[in-house]
Formats: structure tokens, sequence, C-alpha cells
């Protein structure tokens, strides 16, 4: 009987937070451990279908950073990478957009309906979704405090890698209003139509402020942002976060993700969580509970 007290109380717990959350959109950036590993996969794919059904609407970017790796390593093909970015050339970034657009984003798809959810698909292509121009070196490094290495220079690009000009929300709304899941796949398109691979963590900001979501969630790898100490922060706020990154305490891959977390803020966005995607059902309890268990980014 206790157990079952016990289950109780931790349903009343998450009542004033689908109270609060309910008809607001919440952006999950998806990736690391949480996309590779079957077990996690099918955790997400519970939390994401439970989200909606209790009157929350998600939205999914993806990544996949591994999964190209694997496929360039098939094909006998080098991945290459400058300042922590993969340069793309045109035939890299026709594997790119097959990886990312077809294989995984199709997967993530066919994976939440089959927990019950109504998942579609989409690319920054579709619908003039997300516009993109070449990502330069100098544009990079400003954005993430960086410095440029020493055999690069600094108005060089890393070819069809893109840099987001404009976010057009107008597909994810339409999505949201039919009451379906958007599966986002990171990859832009100019005006000549040249496709474009875009971080899927700036993505994942930038769609958060254009959509004024509630929550921008980023899960990872790591329980979340630490001081320089070592130490587990679980709330920090937007100016202490800055201050951090001018410290370097929060540098190499965490960049591109508390890069995204500002973005966010300042579009609108009221919190961002940084989460470790490792641990079972790591949305429902950074959500709906009172502890969390990352670290949230507050304005």
């Amino acid at each position: 009987m206790n157990k079952l007290v016990k289950k109780a109380n931790i349903l009343v717990e998450t009542l004033p937070y689908i109270r609060a959350f309910s008809d607001k959109t919440i952006v999950i950036k998806y990736g690391g451990n949480a996309m590779t590993e079957d077990s996690l996969k099918d955790k997400f794919a519970q939390d994401i279908v439970l989200m909606k059904y209790v009157g929350i609407n998600p939205v999914i970017v993806h990544g996949g950073g591994p999964q190209i790796d694997e496929m360039l390593n098939r094909l006998g093909l080098e991945a290459k990478f400058k300042q922590g970015v993969r340069v793309t050339d045109e035939k890299t970034m026709e594997i790119v957009e097959m990886v990312l657009a077809g294989k995984i984003n199709m997967e993530i798809v066919d994976l939440l309906n089959r927990h019950g959810g109504r998942a579609v698909g989409v690319s920054g292509k579709d619908g003039g979704f997300i516009t993109a121009k070449p990502l330069t070196v100098k544009a990079w490094i400003d954005s993430l405090g960086m410095e440029a290495d020493e055999d690069g220079a600094e108005d060089d690009t890393f070819g069809y890698v893109g840099d987001i000009q404009s976010i057009n929300p107008t597909l994810i709304q339409k999505l949201q209003q039919d009451n379906f899941i958007p599966v986002i796949a990171p990859i832009g398109t100019d005006r000549e139509g040249n496709t474009y691979n875009i971080n899927a963590d700036l993505v994942a900001g930038a769609v958060a402020a254009s959509l004024h979501a509630e929550k921008l969630l980023m899960l990872t790898d790591v329980k979340g942002i630490r001081n320089a100490k070592g130490r587990h922060i679980s709330t920090l706020s937007q100016k202490d976060m800055q201050r951090l990154i001018k410290k370097g305490v929060i540098r190499e891959g965490m960049l591109p993700k508390v890069h995204a977390c500002l973005t966010a803020l300042g579009g609108g966005v009221q919190k961002a969580h940084i989460i470790d995607g490792r641990m079972p059902h790591a949305i429902l309890l950074e959500v709906f509970t009172h502890k969390g268990i990352g670290t949230e980014i507050i304005a």
C-alpha cells in the first residue's frame, strides 16, 4: 500500500507543472547517448508522447554527428574538423543530408509514432523554414568567445556549414495546431538553393526563440554546467553564465549549447535547461519535479 501511495504522491507532484505548461511549447534538443542507446531512445519517446498527451507541445531538434561519422567511414571518406566544426564539402553535404533528414529523422518519427505519438519529420528546407548562409570562421569564434587557429583565416568558411539567417516558424506552428509533434533535422537552404548543415544546438535555440517557447531543453552526456571547482550548478542566471564563459569555465563542446540557451532566452524563452540525457526519463524528471536533475538557466 505504501508503494501505491508513493506513486500517487509522484503523480500529484506533477499536477502544478502540467497546469503551468499546458498548451505551451517546449523545444528539446535531442542528441548524445539518449539518441544512440535503445533503452534510452524508448524512454525518450515515452517522455515526449506523455508530454503531448497532457497538453504540452513538444518540438524536437536532433543532431547526428556520430551517425554521420559512421557513414563517412563506411564510404571511405575522412571527417575533417576546424575549430570544432565539421568541414563540409559538396559530397559530404549530400551524405549529411541523407543521414540527418533521411535516416535519423525518420527513425525518430517512427519511434514516436510507435509509442502513440503523431510525429512528422521536417528539415529547414521545408516551407522556407530555415534560411542560411555560409558560416565564417570569424562568426563562429566570435559567437563562442573562442580564439582562431593559427592556420585559418577568419574570413574562411567551413564549406556547406550554415549560419542561420532567419527562421520562419509558420510550418511548425501549423503542425502544432494540427496536433502533430514536429521533428526537425538541422538543415537550411539559401535563396540560390544551396543546402547547409547547421549546428543542431544553435538550431534548437533559434527555433525556441522563434516559437516563443516556454522552455528549451538540451540533452547532453553530462549532468549540466559545473563551476570552477567542478561542482554542479542547479540554477544559473544568464549573466552568471556569460561570466563563466569569459573565465573559460564553460568551454569546448558546452559552448554551442550555452550559446543556444542565450539565443533562446534573448528571444523570450522563460528558461533553458541543460540535462543529462543518459538518465532514464530525464525530460520528465526535469520538467515535472521540484528539484529537477540538470542546470536551469534563467534570464
